[in-house]
């Protein structure tokens, strides 16, 4: 039996309260996130992801109180990334109700990291967060084209993105989130070149993020790879429904959960 493909809205969330805009700039207030959490349960998401994308300013508290109030009354999976650097911080938001955590980051800076949090949580609660985008022309050239970003996609980690991908899954990471930051808030579609070169070198799942802009959008992404596909401003601002990306899925020939 197929493994059914997931539809994840993700949450960027900034001081208590969800933001989105493009390419990491402009961002604008998208409301709660408990109340956004609670309808998307209702509308058939299949997990959530909360990004605290001022954690590395403002310290941990405000998140862990989301995902406290978050996992009390929404009963699907829930990644929390962002500002995540230890064990203990990650035992801090298992703790409040968080099943998995993604990093990005703290494992550039130091690899190892990826390791260790699997050995002691289990790889199942370690997703690899990878910024990626197409290397600018002028910048250091990698062998697949695309290379890692940290700062929000501005700053270059002059790593091949798909090496880095390929050395997540080797160091033990259960998942991959695989941010087009070209795609990122311009609804042009995912980077299905990225995907299918992640794809191509890994064999832990991928969830594929940036671009999303139609219900159509989605198919492509899981043609090329992605196990599960992610998007936020179309969800928050009801421009697409969750249940409209699934039979756009389900059209395609994909198992999707209804």
């Amino acid at each position: 039996m197929a493994v059914a493909v997931r539809v994840i809205p993700c949450l960027d969330v900034d001081d208590g309260r969800v933001v989105k805009g493009v390419n990491f700039e402009n961002l604008r207030d998208a409301g709660d996130p408990v109340e956004l959490a609670k309808r998307y349960d209702k509308e058939g998401a299949d997990e959530l992801t909360f990004l605290d994308v001022t954690a590395s300013r403002h310290g941990r508290g405000t998140m862990l109180e989301v995902v406290r109030r978050t996992a009390e009354q929404v009963f699907i999976p829930l990644t929390v990334g962002g500002g995540v650097r230890t064990e203990a911080d990650v035992d801090q938001l298992l703790r409040a109700g968080a099943d998995k955590v993604s990093v990005n980051t703290a494992a550039i800076a130091r690899p190892e990291l990826l390791g260790e949090l699997s050995r002691r949580f289990g790889a199942q609660c370690v997703v690899l967060s990878v910024d990626a985008r197409r290397v600018p022309d002028g910048a250091e050239p990698q062998p697949s084209g695309f290379e890692v970003t940290t700062h929000g996609g501005t700053r270059s980690a002059g790593i091949d993105a798909i090496e880095w991908a390929r050395r997540g899954q080797e160091l033990g990471v259960g998942e991959i989130l695989l941010n087009s930051m070209d795609g990122d808030g311009t609804k042009t579609g995912f980077d299905v070149e990225l995907i299918d070169k992640v794809a191509a070198a890994v064999d832990v799942p991928i969830i594929a993020s940036g671009g999303a802009g139609h219900a159509e959008h989605f198919v492509p992404a899981v043609a090329a790879g992605a196990d599960a596909v992610l998007a936020a401003s179309i969800f928050h601002f009801g421009e697409v429904a969750i249940s409209e990306v699934k039979q756009a899925l389900s059209k395609g020939g994909y198992e999707v959960r209804t």
